[in-house]
């Protein structure tokens, strides 16, 4: 008995050249921007050309509006970088929003009652490091259940989120400014204590220098310590890494400690050095857009920070053209959804290829 094969076929690639890849990332873009291009001309009548300069000029129009999708570049890059070793190592963090938070209620609480009392670089110093602690122990306690009783960890740190967010919202009851506000305000607006300062005149240049060092140090840790080389076989085979004599329960939670403390530490960097306040919208889903950024840059930090950008770019573009042309904010993410379903639609292509084979038969 006999049968057709398929006209077509999905086999995953063993490998790719780099440049290839790149040339697909590429196509897909251009691709995108001409189905955008079709959609805003269509539904809008635009000129597309005048709609994506107006996308530049939302992201990069002024020295203000650059600098602030600098900072929104960095925030988003700080928890891609601290989702990465969790994700190649295939353990599911999909609790960076609440990692995220607890960092930020531990500094806005040293914010607010050791201000005074210590030297500002002091403050900044034991903030930095006891958010540190803070994020560590949330992604710990996920790590420690998967590893000891293999609980499930997407459902586990998905719902440490909700935990967080009530956390937050306690301390905002607790620390309200004004009463009645529902909300904290500004912390230290008068005296800036705990503010991150301003370095080389610029307001946001040690949010960069910051997260820079970690991005160098992630990308450095992953590739070329033996930490990064046990993640790398957990992830590909838990079995295999048992084999090798690699403790899979040591560095399921070792790993995890480090994510949750990056997170953490970027709840430090939206508190102390963006928003100055903290709120159950601190994280504001940056702790689910970080994982798009780690997915897409095969958790190359460096490749991070194109990602970052580019995510950034779309969102402060998309606000910018909703505003300027009358649109409303549906048409702007739709804009915004066709080209990210582009660039991850080319991931498909770098991994897998089509076989086409007309008229082949099989037995059954």
């Amino acid at each position: 008995m006999t049968h057709k094969e398929p006209l077509l076929r999905i086999a995953k690639r063993d490998s790719i050249p780099r440049p290839k890849a790149y040339a697909i990332r590429v196509i897909a873009v251009l691709l995108s921007l001409l189905v955008s291009g079709a959609f805003i001309f269509s539904v809008t009548k635009l000129d597309p050309i005048q709609v994506y300069k107006a996308m530049f000029d939302g992201a990069l129009g002024t020295s203000r509006r650059s600098w602030s999708t600098i900072r929104d570049v960095m925030t988003l890059l700080c928890i891609g970088v601290g989702l990465a070793p969790a994700f190649k190592m295939r353990f599911w963090n999909i609790g960076a929003e609440g990692q995220i938070l607890i960092g930020g209620i531990i500094t806005a609480g040293l914010m607010r009652s050791l201000g005074p009392s210590i030297p500002a670089p002091a403050l900044l110093v034991l903030m930095a490091a006891v958010s540190l602690i803070g994020g560590c122990v949330w992604g710990v306690i996920p790590a420690v259940f998967k590893a000891r009783w293999g609980t499930n960890e997407t459902l586990f740190t998905l719902m440490m989120n909700y935990v967080a967010i009530q956390l937050t919202s306690y301390c905002v009851a607790l620390w309200e400014n004004p009463a009645g506000s529902n909300s904290v305000g500004v912390i230290n607006q008068q005296t800036k204590w705990g503010w991150f300062p301003k370095l080389f005149g610029k307001e946001y240049s040690l949010n960069v220098i910051l997260v820079l060092t970690l991005t160098i140090g992630m990308f450095v840790y992953l590739k070329y310590s033996k930490h990064g080389y046990e993640i790398s076989v957990v992830g590909d085979s838990e079995n295999t890494a048992r084999y090798a004599g690699i403790s899979v329960r040591r560095v399921t939670i070792r790993t995890m400690a480090i994510s949750g403390a990056i997170c953490g530490l970027a709840g430090y960097i939206a508190v102390a050095g963006v928003g100055h306040t903290i709120s159950t919208t601190t994280a504001g889903g940056r702790g689910f857009t970080a994982i798009i950024v780690a997915w897409l840059a095969q958790f190359n930090s460096f490749v991070m920070i194109l990602i970052s950008f580019l995510l950034v770019f779309l969102q402060k573009g998309a606000v910018q053209i909703a505003s300027q042309f009358n649109l409303n904010d549906y048409a702007s993410n739709i804009i915004t959804g066709i080209i990210l379903f582009f660039i991850l639609g080319s991931e498909f292509f770098i991994n897998y290829r089509l076989i086409h084979q007309p008229g082949k038969e099989g037995k059954a």
